[in-house]
């Protein structure tokens, strides 16, 4: 396999050829710490590289794999961890090159997992500012591009993950959702994000500070690879605010199973916030089509989400002021987000709205099993398309730019985004499955149907081959 093959092959693939001792986890390493130094500054994917202790780390892995057969399934993978998430001894800004300071002395619970399932980090990806911006050009640093057309956007706030995937500069990412942060950014490059139902992955050490809107998830190139991941970074963690009983089975092998006659709604708008515009229209028609042929049972209709816009931004806003970080140094719109922040009854008021329209959402779902929408209701938008803007002008956008996502967070349902063609931009364009509560099994099972009858997946973005 040639070293571009190599860097775009799944996970999977990879830890397969590193088992038959095919190749390294240095070697691994090092292709992808030359494609970073090649293109990150292209990109913007990554504000920090740790190359000494991923090359140390490769290492002393690769001397391991002579020794043991022993071994757990990503051993040796190159992974990226999104700057949001702790991880001891390397910087963590958060989104703003003045916190570059920050290096925690302790590994984020889901960082300590990833540890555990043997990957090797390759460093920090970049986010938007304390994660708040469905696009990521953070304060003090270049802003983040997408791969597959460098004019726009990669979302956000895992656009750094997302870039990096998608242009071969990692095998698999690690991302988080509090609004559609992994779904979004995975839909704008390509790729596969997954966020799971609430309790499925833990918030240790530090805890949830967003009522359980925010979670961390996979992103991948495949819907086999982002289960697998799923898998290795799920689980409770003693002391934790939330948690579910293990799955009947791995995701890994959910991915791997047909599901059959399944009773799926589709919708392409949501009533006073907007249409889906052509692109993302298409995709979800597209997909309905393919879902009937498939044999499932498809109906056109969708649950009330506009009464969430309200509740769930006096939540979201909350984040800026728990963050603790200066005004000073926040970007306008953060500013202004924390400017707005209420008192602590006005967000317990919020908290309590959010649940009674999050529970008419899951209700939606006892006589459905998938609803399919579009990831946001329009295509990307251009780097810096909205930099002009007043705080509440860009505000008002993002809002009708991500409203499918939220109700996903806001009940705590599992959601995945799944590649399904390219627009005439050379962007890609996406769909979502949301899944009823806890059932991560039922949409890998469906998305991964979808994949094989439509392979997205196998087109790579020129330029980075």
């Amino acid at each position: 396999m040639n070293p571009v093959d190599l860097a775009f092959a799944s996970a999977l693939k990879q830890s397969e050829l590193i088992r038959r001792k095919e190749v390294s986890p240095l070697e691994l390493v090092e292709l992808y710490l030359e494609r970073i130094q090649q293109f990150n500054s292209q990109l913007g994917s990554y504000f920090t590289v740790t190359a000494e202790q991923a090359i140390d780390d490769a290492k002393s892995k690769t001397e391991m794999l002579a020794q043991t057969e022993e071994l757990p399934l990503f051993f040796g993978i190159p992974i990226s961890i999104k700057d949001l998430n702790p991880v001891s001894g390397i910087p963590c800004c958060y989104g703003n090159a003045s916190l570059l300071g920050n290096v925690p002395d302790y590994d984020d619970g889901v960082v300590a997992k990833i540890k555990q399932a043997g990957f090797i980090i390759l460093g920090k990806t970049a986010s938007s500012e304390l994660g708040s911006f469905p696009y990521t050009e953070a304060t003090g640093f270049p802003p983040t591009r997408n791969p597959w057309n460098l004019e726009y956007t990669s979302g956000g706030s895992s656009g750094g993950a997302s870039s990096a995937l998608a242009a071969g500069l990692c095998s698999i990412a690690q991302g988080s959702d509090g609004g559609g942060s992994v779904r979004g950014p995975a839909a704008c490059c390509g790729l596969v994000g997954i966020k799971p139902s609430r309790g499925r992955i833990t918030h240790a050490p530090v805890g949830d500070r967003l009522n359980g809107i925010a979670i961390n998830g996979p992103i991948a190139r495949t819907v086999s690879d982002a289960a697998a991941l799923l898998d290795a970074i799920s689980g409770y963690v003693s002391g934790d605010s939330y948690w579910l009983p293990e799955p009947e089975k791995s995701f890994l092998s959910y991915s791997q199973e047909k599901v059959d006659n399944l009773r799926i709604a589709f919708c392409t708008s949501i009533p006073t916030l907007g249409e889906a515009d052509k692109n993302c229209h298409q995709g979800v028609m597209q997909t309905v089509k393919l879902l009937e042929e498939l044999g499932h049972t498809v109906e056109e209709k969708c649950p009330n989400i506009s009464d969430l816009v309200e509740p769930f931004q006096i939540v979201w806003q909350a984040n800026v002021a728990a963050s603790g970080v200066p005004p000073e140094i926040l970007q306008p719109l953060n500013r202004w987000l924390l400017a707005r922040n209420g008192s602590a009854g006005e967000y317990l008021r919020a908290v309590y709205q959010m649940q009674m329209v999050a529970r008419k959402i899951v209700m939606f779902f006892d006589n459905i099993d998938v609803l399919v929408m579009p990831v946001y209701l329009h295509s990307p938008i251009r780097v810096g398309e909205w930099s002009a803007l007043s705080p509440e002008e860009t505000f008002e956008n993002i809002i009708r730019w991500i409203a499918p996502c939220p109700a996903a967070n806001a009940t705590g349902q599992p959601a995945i985004s799944l590649p399904v063609g390219f627009d005439e931009k050379g962007l890609p364009i996406a769909v979502q499955l949301i899944g009823k509560p806890t059932a991560e099994s039922t949409i890998i099972s469906l998305a991964a149907q979808l994949e094989a009858a439509n392979p997205v997946y196998q087109q790579r973005p020129s330029g980075y081959q």
